[in-house]
């Protein structure tokens, strides 16, 4: 390790870090989605909030305020010592735990789920917390603890505090969330060599526990799997399906214009969240919904290329979670919106309006970069000797 990367370690925080070329170019596609996203939200919000007989722009002030945290926590995420960040993972485990179990005791339900801590001056969401805290967690645990991954039972036994925040999710219940965390987890570790028979057998696992669980609540197979046959029950559980698809299908190539669509008024459930995508695709046509993939294909090849450089084990791999946590996110949202996967209530990252979710998802860009300007250099094979 050289001695500017040590000496970037020396406090709590450094000055902020200038200098890599992925960092940079991460931080300007972020920059763009959320000022893209701030946009849309104000735009697909305006019916929702005129419906609640407040100002059309009541949402969107939020979102501005839920902006302005949000880069306070990049800009922290961004100057943060990475070793205390790694060295504190198993609190923030445990603090994150406590979250969720509090959702459990005195949170607030909406939509069918019970998610959000009424803190007055937010609605907090543990499980959107929990997804960076899971990443972090592993990544201490697989840097810190090598042997860990030869044993499985003992791999196991230490991957209960991820477990129970999993158990915990799909008690809210919200499979979605539940399924990304997951196959975050399932990513760590492969990438730390975790053998395959052994990963094979965690995959089974879940699957059939997956599949018990759906199978125990009627309504979440309907949830599941309608999109299979999304023309049927078009008064219930095909309906937002069949709005979205009649919205994007409105916008053609160029859309109907910034500010114009009709769905947003009452037709479409849920227009500036989870199915912000419809709306976009709505007023800005195909042109729009290609200039959203192609932004998150430019986010992954950069926080791919950071991944790649970093300085430690662990910092690759707070690296990739993030990657993965990211751009797992569009994919299942995009997915959902047009009819090629499950509704599961996943959020389209930068885009989708919730306040716990943009402030965790800049703090890990922050990290993002804060490990893109990290100088030191690591082979794969340092994780078995971590």
């Amino acid at each position: 390790m050289d001695r500017t990367a040590t000496a970037r370690r020396a406090g709590l925080f450094h000055p902020w870090p200038t200098g890599n070329s992925a960092a940079r170019s991460l931080l300007l596609v972020t920059g763009v989605m959320v000022a893209f996203g701030t946009l849309m939200v104000a735009s697909a919000s305006e019916g929702q909030s005129a419906l609640s007989g407040g100002s059309p722009w009541t949402i969107s002030i939020h979102d501005l305020a839920y902006v302005a945290i949000g880069i306070v926590a990049l800009v922290a995420g961004a100057r943060v010592s990475l070793d205390v960040v790694v060295r504190l993972a198993p609190t923030i485990m445990a603090v994150t735990l406590v979250l969720l179990a509090a959702v459990k005791v005195a949170g607030v339900s909406a939509n069918g789920g019970k998610r959000w801590l009424n803190l007055h001056v937010l609605y907090l969401q543990p499980s959107e917390i929990f997804k960076l805290a899971t990443i972090l967690f592993m990544a201490w645990l697989i840097s810190s603890r090598p042997e860990t991954m030869a044993l499985p039972g003992l791999l196991a036994r230490r991957m209960v505090s991820v477990l129970i925040g999993i158990g915990l999710i799909v008690w809210e219940p919200d499979l979605g969330t539940a399924s990304v965390v997951v196959a975050i987890a399932m990513v760590l570790l492969a990438v730390a060599g975790l053998a395959w028979r052994h990963l094979a057998r965690v995959a089974g696992l879940g699957v059939t526990a997956f599949l018990l669980l759906i199978l125990i609540k009627p309504y979440a197979f309907q949830r599941m799997f309608s999109f299979l046959h999304s023309n049927q029950n078009l008064q219930g559980a095909g309906y937002q399906l069949l709005q979205s698809k009649i919205g994007l299908g409105a916008g053609g190539l160029t859309g109907l214009g910034f500010g114009n669509s009709r769905e947003k008024w009452g037709l479409l459930p849920n227009p500036h969240t989870d199915f912000i995508f419809a709306i976009l695709g709505e007023e800005l046509g195909l042109i729009g919904t290609l200039l959203v993939i192609g932004l998150f294909v430019w986010f992954l090849v950069s926080a791919m290329r950071i991944a790649q450089r970093a300085s430690t084990p662990a910092y690759h791999l707070i690296a990739v979670g993030i990657t993965v946590w990211i751009v797992l996110e569009a994919v299942i949202n995009i997915a959902s919106v047009v009819g090629l996967w499950a509704v599961t209530g996943v959020p389209l990252p930068f885009f989708s309006y919730g306040g716990t979710a943009l402030i965790t998802e800049l703090a890990a860009v922050g990290l993002l970069y804060n490990i893109g300007h990290d100088n030191g250099r690591w082979m794969p094979d340092d994780f078995a000797r971590a």
